[in-house]
């Protein structure tokens, strides 16, 4: 008789395992093992099979470079972080927190590349027609190219693929989405892996363009197995609070582009635009700035003028709290010991809080020097200069470095009225109306301030 063979599934992230554990040892979830029938594992062989196919290496000197025929979303911010535009045969995911703006988003750029004589299927398997149309009211997006289907089976929507031949494919999403090839249920990891393969195979083969949104899980992270990300070509990311009017669009993986650029949305009656004169949406110019500094970060190719607030006071505790949002904890604590081993500034006793103004996240290292600004300013008690911006990395051993695009900076902060720069060396040209004084230690900036 022949010995049975199992195989256990994580439903977390997909790592399959001969026995059943409980713990995954590779994302370390507990009691997510789910033994795969001889239905699922024999839909496995056949992908696997479907994806493997005979091929010769070439020289890659006889390699023909493959030339993408982009066309427009017509929304420049999309445009911007896709790279260019829309690849057709390219499968983009895009992720995000409920509510903030995913589906509005995939539906206005249907309304757009409908009424731009594109052929567009909305498929949705959370929203009925009639929620879909109430929405495109809203969004202007009725238009005789675009077409809507409310449905979940894999199979129907192939279906409707052959039918008609569409330039564009939405998802709205792929947790919904079911094939009766496996026998578990909508969202689970088999399912989307599936989905997804099946998805990639169509839209290479017919030349069809396909966004398809994710949920996110409570950590974050885009949901179902971590395959899902390998699989696609884009992935892009939702940032921004849902209470805010603002919305960062940002590329985390892009084959067909650069994963540097950073698209910004405004969240308005008529559903998400493209956000206009955003410079001076995350920062204000106080009389009275006890505690806040202005820096100038760079999102891909464009500075942002950004306000830093610090609050700094006594502690009650034995450990004093540390917080920061919009800003790395870890370097802050950093920041706060090298302060307190060059400058003698006892933080060990008080609470300090670090806020980066408008919602935005930052992570480059050139804002260290206005961070440090507005923490002094808030622990002395002393008001910054308004018309002053502070740019520059901080070392562990209390340097100011010298940061990339430093004249781009310096432009954007003269373009938006200010008047003096704290910089960590002096541009190579001069900046009318912009005068920059160069501070190379920490110490330095004690004794400008």
């Amino acid at each position: 008789m022949a010995k049975k063979i199992s195989l256990f599934e994580c439903q977390a992230c997909g790592y399959q395992s001969s026995k059943w554990m409980g713990k995954c040892p590779n994302c370390e979830a507990w009691d997510k093992f789910l033994e795969l029938n001889s239905t699922q594992r024999e839909v496995l062989k056949e992908t696997a099979k479907k994806s493997t196919t005979k091929t010769a290496a070439i020289p890659i000197t006889e390699v023909k470079e493959e030339q993408f025929q982009r066309f427009s979303s017509h929304d420049c911010e999309l445009d911007l972080v896709l790279g260019g535009g829309v690849v057709p045969g390219g499968l983009t995911l895009i992720g995000g927190s409920p509510g903030v703006g995913k589906s509005t988003l995939l539906l206005k750029i249907a309304g757009n590349l409908a009424k731009n004589g594109k052929k567009i299927l909305y498929v949705s398997g959370e929203e009925s027609l009639g929620q879909i149309k109430i929405r495109a009211n809203r969004l202007e997006a009725n238009h005789k190219n675009l077409y809507l289907l409310s449905e979940i089976k894999l199979a129907q929507i192939f279906s409707e693929l052959g039918k008609n031949s569409y330039d564009t494919l939405i998802v709205d999403s792929i947790q919904t989405l079911y094939s009766e090839k496996l026998s578990s249920a909508p969202g689970s990891v088999s399912q989307v892996r599936e989905i997804t393969f099946e998805l990639m195979r169509h839209g290479k083969e017919n030349d069809l363009a396909i966004f398809i949104i994710g949920h996110i899980t409570k950590e974050g992270s885009i949901a179902g197995p971590r395959v899902l990300e390998h699989m696609v070509d884009t992935v892009l990311y939702f940032e921004g609070d849902s209470n805010r009017e603002l919305r960062m669009l940002r590329a985390i993986k892009n084959r067909f582009g650069s994963t540097s650029e950073v698209a910004i949305f405004e969240m308005t009656k008529e559903g998400l635009t493209s956000a206009k004169d955003i410079s001076k949406k995350f920062f204000t110019k106080n009389s009275s700035s006890i505690g806040s500094a202005i820096t100038v970060t760079m999102e891909g190719s464009r500075p942002i003028v950004l306000e830093v607030q610090a609050l700094v006071s006594e502690s009650g505790y034995p450990n004093p709290k540390r917080s920061a949002t919009g800003f790395e904890l870890n370097r802050l604590t950093m920041l706060l010991a090298l302060l307190e081993r060059k400058l003698d500034l006892p933080f060990n006793e008080y609470d300090v809080f670090v806020n980066i103004a408008g919602g935005i996240k930052i992570t480059e290292t050139a804002t260290d020097l206005a961070i440090i600004a507005a923490i002094i300013s808030s622990f002395r008690d002393r008001p910054l200069s308004k018309d002053t911006v502070f740019i520059g990395e901080v070392s562990l051993i209390g340097d100011i470095r010298d940061i990339y695009n430093l004249d781009i900076r310096l432009r954007e902060a003269k373009t938006q009225g200010f008047k003096r720069a704290i910089v960590p060396k002096l541009p190579i040209q001069k900046i009318d109306n912009l005068k920059c004084f160069e501070a190379t230690q920490v110490t330095k900036l004690i004794d400008w301030m």
